[in-house]
């Protein structure tokens, strides 16, 4: 299962990426590829088991733990459809949640996580604020796509560590791009994430939750 869900992730992504690739070939400097961190955060949410279990996790990102949070993306703006301002982008996000120690004790857990990544990979649509005048560029983005978390689940019935499909996961974001050279820039954003997880877990029984991330990313981007 584990290897089938890499499988079918790294799949989805290498398909997506030759379908913006191949479209953007006639202009390749139209291309922006980007790398980000940051400090990422999540509320709480409620947490299902369909043995009746359920509670409120208190979550905590972490970022700067190893594994850390972040993140990649590639663009392509619209320049050959006279779509200066629109783009479309590919965006993976390594988010992250640990649950905290009283929702453990709370649930009678030992271990609660998804730390090997909720691994969100989404297809946004985007729009940035050009100015030939200025070096820098507000933008706006949104999309949706799917989530694979690591699901991490130690209880007294069992042990669940395993990658698994979780479900969609809604994405928004904001930024200032600041251009350095014709080819680098550098970036500040927030993102907002909304991912659906229903997966399976030990004992035959199935966890749902709803969660939620904040974050303040640090990139930078080549202008290919």
């Amino acid at each position: 299962m584990t290897y089938a869900l890499r499988s079918s992730a790294s799949l989805l992504a290498g398909i997506a990426l030759f379908t913006i690739c191949s479209a953007a070939s006639a202009s390749a400097e139209d291309l922006e590829f980007s790398i980000y961190g940051g400090y990422q955060t999540a509320p709480h949410s409620g947490v299902d088991v369909s043995d009746g279990t359920h509670f409120t996790a208190g979550w905590e990102g972490k970022s700067f733990g190893s594994p850390p949070y972040y993140g990649g993306r590639v663009t392509w703006w619209l320049e050959n459809f006279n779509k200066p301002n629109w783009g479309i982008s590919l965006d993976y996000t390594h988010d992250k949640v640990y649950a905290d120690d009283d929702t453990l004790a709370k649930a009678g857990w030992s271990h609660f996580e998804f730390t090997d990544g909720l691994n969100l990979l989404t297809v946004n649509g985007l729009y940035r604020f050009q100015d030939p005048t200025r070096r820098w560029t507000p933008y706006l983005g949104a999309g949706i796509g799917v989530n694979i978390p690591h699901v991490e689940v130690i209880r007294p019935e069992g042990k669940t560590w395993a990658y698994e499909f979780g479900g969609v996961t809604l994405q928004a974001q904001a930024g200032v791009d600041f251009k350095v050279t014709d080819r680098w820039s550098t970036f500040v954003e927030y993102k907002g994430t909304y991912s659906r997880v229903d997966v399976p877990i030990d004992s035959g029984d199935r966890l749902k939750t709803n969660i939620f991330t904040n974050a303040v990313n640090v990139g930078v981007s080549f202008h290919w």
